[in-house]
């Protein structure tokens, strides 16, 4: 483990000497991850991407790309498209990216069960904004707002979160 890590421990997020607190899913941490468990997994996940909503925020990082009005994630078990990105028209179940709230105007992508998800192991695990501190997420991990673009501007592609069992 290093500074550059995000590392999950009992007092938050620690990355770069500090602690964040955050919020993890409701169905708390579980090395046998499932959809709609509402768990965050165990283990060391890359983040892989960083999205935001131009229409909201300035570009956080050089590598984040825009949040459109049709983007949305798959989280369809059985679809070839299962934990990826897609575009509307989608005729399967999915997650809109561009929320009215404001939890997904920064989005960090992780690579839990990606590119090639296996089927019914979980999708769309990220990091975002939280709704308020200690209320859970679905398996994502959540910051206030200015602890996540503080980050954001921090990490780059591959940097790890680390998840360990509790």
């Amino acid at each position: 483990m290093t500074p550059a890590d995000l590392i999950l421990t009992r007092r938050g997020v620690r990355f770069q000497g500090r602690y964040f607190p955050c919020s993890i899913g409701k169905g708390g941490i579980r090395r046998d991850k499932r959809e709609g468990d509402g768990a965050t997994p165990v283990g060391v996940h890359l983040i892989v991407g960083m999205l935001y909503r131009p229409d909201r925020i300035a570009c956080p990082a050089p590598w984040a790309l825009p949040i459109g009005p049709g983007d949305l994630w798959s989280d369809a078990s059985g679809e070839r498209d299962y934990n990826l990105q897609v575009r509307a028209p989608y005729p399967h179940s999915h997650e809109k990216l561009r929320r009215p709230d404001p939890l997904y105007d920064l989005v960090m992508v992780t690579d839990w069960n990606w590119p090639n998800a296996e089927p019914g192991n979980g999708s769309a695990i990220f990091i975002h904004q939280w709704r308020r501190p200690g209320y859970p997420t679905e398996g994502c991990i959540a910051f206030r707002r200015d602890h996540l673009h503080e980050i954001a501007r921090e990490i780059r592609p591959g940097t790890r979160l680390i998840v360990p069992e509790v």
